[in-house]
């Protein structure tokens, strides 16, 4: 099987599943994985509480046992069911959010998060306390619309830059966008706000893009 990285959407939201693959597009190019966007049957309309983000893990699970790939990147950024899919495959398995802090990080001694909405922060605070990392947080703001507005190409638009400019007053260097269906702003937030805006499922896809490059020398020894 060709090198194929698996991008997997597990809530219900078609224009969400759209952005995160539009998002994606200059990933791919000739001699690079595959980069494939599927979105999960019969997730939730948006991964929103708790019982939500329990919710998708087990189907999450069984769907990465059946579809064979060189990694998995879970695309909601509050990482659900990302440790237990790790104990069903041995491919690599990313979360967008940390991904997303580590890209921060990597850019900015303190980053800003712009949150889907309330449920989100304490799910969102509890990863950043695993990562150690809660102390680098400027600020983090909820926009709490609905994912259908929140992936259109327009509609959203001022909440998200004043959200962002919010955070750089607070300190933000960095600004990340705390949902996947927040994909297609990246550009138009990160010019308004004037620092780095992280999109986190690009984030989330480079990292497995450098873990399947760089497995395949190691690979290629193996088979000889």
């Amino acid at each position: 099987m060709a090198d194929r990285i698996l991008v997997i959407n597990p809530n219900s939201s078609a224009s969400c599943t759209s952005g995160i693959d539009a998002a994606l597009a200059g990933f791919r190019a000739p001699g690079l994985p595959r980069i494939e966007v599927m979105q999960m049957a019969g997730g939730p309309p948006a991964v929103v509480t708790w019982r939500d983000w329990f919710g998708v893990a087990e189907p999450l699970c069984r769907l990465v046992e059946r579809e064979a790939a060189s990694a998995y990147v879970i695309a909601c950024v509050s990482d659900p069911g990302v440790d237990a899919i790790r104990t069903v495959t041995r491919a690599p398995v990313f979360g967008p959010l940390r991904s997303a802090v580590a890209a921060a990080l990597a850019r900015a001694d303190r980053f800003g998060l712009i949150a889907f909405g309330d449920p989100s922060l304490p799910r969102q605070r509890r990863a950043l306390q695993a990562m150690g990392v809660e102390g680098r947080l400027a600020g983090h703001i909820p926009l709490n619309l609905p994912m259908e507005l929140l992936t259109d190409p327009a509609a959203p638009r001022t909440a998200l830059v004043g959200a962002a400019q919010a955070l750089v007053r607070e300190g933000a260097e960095a600004v990340i966008l705390g949902c996947a269906g927040m994909a297609s702003h990246r550009a138009a937030v990160e010019a308004a706000c004037g620092v780095p805006v992280i999109e986190p499922c690009q984030a989330a896809v480079a990292l497995a893009l450098q873990a399947v490059i760089a497995a395949r020398p190691a690979l290629a020894q193996a088979a000889e």
